[in-house]
C-alpha cells in the first residue's frame, strides 16, 4: 500500500493553490497550512475530443486521456481523494492500462494523484525540473504555504530536459517544455492525430492564470508559451487548458493579448520603481477584470505575481536541469 504522510497529503490538497492561487485569498507569509478541501460532491466530467482522445473535468488541473491499442496516454492526476472516481471515468472509456502519465508541472492539483497511478503501473513522465521540486518540497510565493517533499512513489519516473514523444500502439505524443513560464518544469503535450493541444496552466480559460514566480515562472515565459501554442495550434485544435473550459485557438488568442497587456501595464509601473502596495493600490488592470477575475482577491492576486515576476530578481537556489 502506497503510503502518504498526513503532512504530504494535506499540503496536496490544499498547496494546490500554488497553480489555481490566481482564485485563493492571500494568507500571511507565514502560514504553512490551509483547511483541507472537501471532496465528497466532486463529479468527474468526461467530454469526447474525437479520435479516441478525451477531457476529463474534475477538481485542480484537467486531465487528457489519449487511448491507443495496448495503452492510454494520460495527462495530470488531480488530487488523491478522486482517483476511484477518476478511474471510474476511465473505464467507461477504454480496458486498456495507463501506460503513460505526463505531468504538466508540479503543483498538487495536477500530481498528487500520481502515487496511486503509478502503483497500478503508470510510467510518471515529466521535465527534469518537476521531479527536483517534487523531490526538495517547495513554498508557495504568496501565501508563504511549504508543500514538504513527496515520496518516492510519487516522484517522476521518466524525465526529459527539452523535448520528447511517447508511443502506444496507434497514438503518439509530442512533449515540449516552454522555459520559465507558469515554473520552470511545464510541459505541454500535443496529440497531433487527434489535433488536441494540452496545455497546463500556462493557459487557463477565462481566468486569469497563477505565475509561480517562486518557482522559475515569469510573465515574459508565459507569453512565449501562449505564442508557442498559438503556432501549434489551428482552427480546428481542441485546446486541452490547464483549468477551465475546453478551449479553441481564438480563445488562446485573447488570453494572449491579456497577458501581454498586463505584462506592458506593469513593466511600466516596475520601471516606474513602484512598490507592491503602489500597484496593488493602482488597480492596472481594473478594465481587464470582468472577463478575467471571478473575485476582486484573484485580481488583487495576479497584479501580485505579474508585479513580482517583472520586479524580483531571479532567485538563487536549487540547481534546476533546463532553464
Amino acid at each position: 500500500m502506497i503510503r502518504i504522510s498526513s503532512a504530504a497529503l494535506a499540503a496536496a490538497i490544499v498547496g494546490f493553490g500554488a497553480s489555481a492561487i490566481a482564485q485563493q485569498p492571500a494568507q500571511p507569509p507565514a502560514a504553512t497550512a490551509a483547511p483541507q478541501r472537501d471532496f465528497s460532491k466532486t463529479e468527474i466530467k468526461t467530454t469526447d475530443l474525437g479520435d479516441n482522445t478525451y477531457m476529463l473535468e474534475g477538481e485542480g488541473g484537467n486531465i487528457t486521456l489519449a487511448v491507443g491499442k495496448d495503452g492510454v496516454i494520460m495527462v495530470d492526476s488531480q488530487f488523491p481523494p478522486l482517483h476511484d472516481r477518476i478511474r471510474v471515468a476511465i473505464a467507461k472509456i477504454t480496458k486498456e492500462p495507463i501506460k503513460y502519465l505526463v505531468n504538466t508541472h508540479f503543483h498538487a492539483d495536477h500530481t498528487s494523484g500520481d502515487a496511486l497511478f503509478h502503483k497500478e503501473g503508470a510510467i510518471i513522465v515529466a521535465q527534469i525540473n518537476v521531479k527536483n521540486r517534487l523531490a526538495a518540497g517547495t513554498t508557495n510565493g504568496l501565501t508563504g504555504v511549504k508543500t514538504p517533499p513527496v515520496e518516492a512513489d510519487g516522484l517522476p519516473t521518466e524525465t526529459y530536459t527539452d523535448h520528447t514523444t511517447l508511443k502506444v500502439k496507434w497514438r503518439t505524443a509530442l512533449l515540449g517544455h516552454p522555459k520559465n513560464a507558469h515554473t520552470d518544469g511545464d510541459t505541454y503535450v500535443l496529440f497531433g492525430d487527434a489535433n488536441v493541444l494540452a496545455t497546463g496552466d500556462i493557459f487557463t480559460n477565462g481566468r486569469y492564470p497563477n505565475i509561480d514566480f517562486a518557482n522559475g515562472g515569469n510573465i515574459k515565459g508565459m507569453i512565449a508559451g501562449a505564442e508557442t501554442y498559438l503556432k501549434l495550434a489551428n482552427d480546428k485544435t481542441k485546446i486541452v487548458p490547464g483549468h477551465g473550459p475546453l478551449a479553441s485557438k481564438a480563445d488562446l488568442a485573447a488570453y494572449l493579448t491579456m497577458l501581454e497587456t498586463a505584462r506592458d501595464r506593469m513593466a511600466k509601473l516596475v520601471k516606474d520603481g513602484k512598490s507592491e502596495a503602489d500597484v496593488l493600490a493602482a488597480k492596472p488592470f481594473a478594465d481587464l477584470d470582468a472577463k478575467w477575475a471571478p473575485s476582486d482577491q484573484a485580481s488583487k492576486n495576479f497584479i501580485r505575481v505579474v508585479y513580482h515576476s517583472l520586479a524580483d530578481k531571479p532567485m538563487a537556489g536549487m540547481k534546476m536541469g533546463s532553464q
